[in-house]
């Protein structure tokens, strides 16, 4: 009964997603107030702007969809896509290519409420995929690498104890994980537990820095949600019970500034970087948008200025973003709608990749 229950909101999801497109196509962005008197003033408006199709034939089987949604990754040199799910007898990883079709799933014990997942060293040979576990249970609160057929190999953070120590390294619901190219690990500790950190670990798993203080001031946090760095390094941390964006000098840890008017009606819940370098892609769960910012130049961070949006069906709660960095493509892990989807960029002029 589960399984037919899915299919229509997976519908309705998809229909109202590609709604959403059409209206950005005739109406322009999202919020704009501004009224054409022709369609060719409305396509000039679009004109250079990032904007999304849904892709209605991925995955081939979305029946295989049997949990929560929660988290979805991408390696884009071998046309990977893993997505994380929750629930009681579900696989927690289901595997497709970026072409749609089921590879494997993961029924691994070892993860009990995965949250975040992130590709690291996806050019290389030996890729490893790291999920961060929220669970209770004796394999919770930890931070844990698998190999890409979901073989554990390594696990930071102490298996089942919640904590704030730092030697060893102890975590209580942590968010999410980035792994720079470099090797180096951005942290995001704090899914509404017991802490409220950014931290930097080096390639060693030594802590470099760490911003810990709960709170809503320049580099405090409260419920910090998702991270990612840019190529001019800079961190940047969805906070979300402070319904902001904080940005962080990747090097030293410094403070450089926030984005807030952007997200007065939602909380951001996941932050990702157009391959590009152009936008960030940001997601309000509660409001079922994800919206494209535009990204600051070296050196200004400024206030938040929204490209585009799309705007997906009611309930359907996306939660956590990743995107194929060779063609642009973004997925999306729904929680509401049970299920994650891929959405195609295009471009009515320059280009968008």
């Amino acid at each position: 009964m589960q399984m037919r229950k899915r299919v229509p909101a997976c519908l309705i999801a998809s229909s109202m997603a590609s709604l959403a497109v059409l209206m950005m196509l005739l109406y322009g962005t999202i919020g704009s107030q501004q009224s054409g008197s022709s369609s060719l003033r409305h396509d000039d408006q679009l004109l250079g702007r990032p904007l999304y199709k849904l892709d209605l034939n991925w995955p081939k089987n979305p029946e295989l969809f049997t949990g929560e949604a929660f988290g979805v990754a991408v390696n884009q040199h071998a046309g990977v896509v893993y997505v994380a799910q929750r629930g009681d007898n579900v696989p927690k990883v289901l595997v497709f290519t970026t072409d749609g079709y089921f590879l494997m799933s993961w029924n691994t014990t070892t993860l009990e409420m995965p949250h975040g997942i992130f590709v690291a060293d996806a050019s290389s040979s030996n890729p490893t995929v790291w999920i961060t576990d929220v669970g209770s249970g004796p394999y919770g609160h930890c931070i844990k690498q698998y190999s890409p057929s979901g073989k554990l190999l390594q696990v930071l953070g102490t298996p089942g104890e919640a904590g704030s120590g730092l030697n060893p390294l102890q975590f209580d619901s942590p968010a999410e994980i980035f792994v720079h190219d470099s090797g180096e690990m951005y942290i995001v500790d704090g899914d509404g537990g017991l802490n409220n950190r950014l931290i930097k670990l080096s390639k060693e798993q030594q802590v470099v820095w760490m911003h810990g203080e709960k709170g809503q001031g320049p580099a405090q946090f409260n419920i910090p949600h998702s991270v990612t760095v840019d190529s001019v390094q800079r961190v940047w941390v969805a906070d979300r019970a402070n319904k902001r964006i904080q940005v962080f000098s990747s090097v030293t840890g410094e403070w450089l500034g926030m984005w807030g008017s952007c997200f007065t009606e939602d909380a951001p819940y996941s932050v990702r970087l157009t391959p590009d370098k152009k936008y960030f892609v940001v997601v309000q769960l509660n409001t079922n948008q994800i919206s494209l910012l535009e990204a600051p130049p070296v050196g200004a961070i400024g206030q938040c200025s929204v490209a585009s949006v799309i705007q997906l069906a009611d309930g359907v709660k996306p939660h956590l973003v990743d995107l194929d960095l060779k063609t642009g493509e973004l997925y999306v892990a729904e929680i509401g709608a049970q299920q994650a989807q891929k959405f195609t960029p295009f471009s009515l002029g320059g280009s968008f990749l």
